[in-house]
């Protein structure tokens, strides 16, 4: 039996993965899902801010590939992941599927990420900040040479029923719902414009943290402004089909009805 300091003969490792397949099938989608990954996250403040993705990593296989190398998909997040990465932005996803393609040497490939991002918002009366967070999903694809990105945020807000309102002697009926807006982006945009146009047609915007006087503040702006989940829905795509960069988008809202053990839903797309 050899000792622990005595040198090991070297045998060459198969790399079985690279080899041949007869069967001649290639597929569409191979690769990781579920992984959680830390990374940095940078919108149009420019500053990086840390997060937790939830990714799937995918590249397509030419038929006469037998398998991919799983390991290269986590070793690209960790090269994002380390200290003095650049943080990962809108405008940049294309580069990290451009970097999955020569790393995997594959003609196509996929990223879904889904991850929570916060903005620090100020209270309208007292000033006061806090972060509020969102739920992001964002699909970056390669397929025939061709990129395609599709962005995802939910926005949670305020909605105040118009109905209730003018039927009432006093007070109407609110509840919190959540709008969540998908683009396809034909040029760049930023997650804070997705989530802007969304609390600006709701009937009040939600904070973090509010003293009594922005309480009373948001209250009357919500009473103020009644929104059914139709207007939600219109509001926001109104905008969404006029803005330039957008090439397709899908605006959905839901209502997590106060006086009801339901939810009132809309849904608008368009190109998407």
């Amino acid at each position: 039996m050899n000792r622990p300091d005595t040198p090991q003969t070297v045998f060459p490792i198969a790399d079985v993965q690279s080899g041949s397949d007869e069967r001649e099938l290639a597929i569409d989608q191979v690769g990781i899902k579920g992984l959680r990954y830390p990374l940095q996250f940078a919108d149009s403040d420019g500053v990086a801010q840390p997060t937790i993705a939830d990714c799937n990593v995918y590249v397509a296989l030419p038929a006469e590939r037998k398998g991919t190398h799983m390991s290269r998909l986590v070793a690209l997040l960790e090269s994002r992941s380390e200290p003095g990465a650049p943080p990962l932005t809108l405008a940049g996803f294309r580069g990290l599927l451009d970097a999955l393609l020569v790393l995997l040497e594959a003609p196509g490939g996929r990223i879904e990420m889904a991850f929570p991002f916060f903005v620090r918002k100020t209270a309208p009366v007292s000033g006061v900040a806090s972060r509020l967070d969102y739920a992001v999903r964002i699909t970056g694809a390669i397929e025939d040479g061709r990129y395609r990105q599709v962005v995802s945020v939910a926005v949670p807000v305020t909605s105040l029923c118009p109905c209730s309102k003018e039927i009432s002697e006093y007070g109407a009926h609110n509840q919190r719902s959540l709008v969540t807006v998908t683009v396809a982006p034909g040029s760049p945009l930023y997650l804070t414009e997705i989530i802007r146009v969304a609390e600006e047609e709701a009937s009040c915007e939600l904070y973090g943290l509010l003293k009594r006087a922005d309480e009373k503040y948001v209250t009357e702006r919500a009473y103020d402004n009644p929104k059914f989940v139709e207007d939600l829905v219109r509001g926001i795509a109104a905008r969404l089909q006029t803005d330039p960069r957008v090439d397709g988008f899908v605006v959905e809202a839901e209502n997590f009805e106060s006086i009801h053990n339901h939810s009132a839903y809309a849904r608008i797309a368009r190109g998407l």
